[in-house]
Formats: C-alpha cells, sequence, structure tokens
C-alpha cells in the first residue's frame, strides 16, 4: 500500500530527513519512502513548495551545490530555529498519534 502525504504533514516529515543532514530534494522524497517502508510518496507537486515555505520561515536554508557531472543542484539545511521547530512538531504528533490511538483501541478490526 502506498499513500501521499497530506500536504500539511510534508514540512515535519521534510525537517525530520534534514535533521540528519544536508540533503537535496529528490534525496528528501526518497528518504522519506525508505523510512516510511514506501508506504508514504512525496511527489514534487507538495515537496518543492513546501521546501520554500520552510526556508521562508527560515527553518531551513539552502544553497547550489556545483557537481562535477550533471546539473547542480540546490542543497537544504536545517537551521536552529528548523531543530526547535521539528522538536515541537514532534510533540505535537506525539500527543495527536496518542489520542487517535486511543479513540481506536490499538486493535484491529477483523472483517467477515
Amino acid at each position: 500500500m502506498s499513500r501521499d502525504l497530506p500536504r500539511g504533514d510534508v514540512p515535519t516529515l521534510i525537517l525530520a530527513v534534514l535533521a540528519d543532514g544536508p540533503a537535496h530534494g529528490y534525496a528528501i522524497a526518497r528518504a522519506i519512502e525508505e523510512r516510511s517502508g514506501n508506504v508514504l510518496n512525496l511527489r514534487e507537486g507538495s515537496l518543492y513548495p513546501a521546501l520554500r515555505v520552510l526556508e521562508q520561515q527560515q527553518l531551513v536554508v539552502s544553497l547550489w551545490e556545483v557537481q562535477e557531472r550533471g546539473p547542480a543542484r540546490r542543497m537544504y539545511t536545517l537551521t536552529d530555529a528548523g531543530r526547535e521547530a521539528l522538536s515541537q512538531r514532534i510533540d505535537e504528533w506525539e500527543s495527536y498519534a496518542t489520542a487517535i490511538a486511543a479513540v481506536l483501541g490499538k486493535r484491529r478490526i477483523s472483517y467477515g
């Protein structure tokens, strides 16, 4: 099963990937897919607008990296404000996930 990500979750997942070090857009998207066991898909139409917003909020910064082969690519790095925002978002997400699990009763429903 593979799912596209809701737009509201994209910035938090981007920040989480960048917490491990700088990355370009394609690497960010692939890291999210890999870490989720290929359940979550991040499309370019969601990725790059989210990165622009994160830059405007000064949670990430970017620089062009020139490569020996191939075109230059934009590398994104988490700022100190981004690390703080990620920590807060993780706390909020854990609280939300705990509430949902409580409502669902942490059980699977069998049909048939």
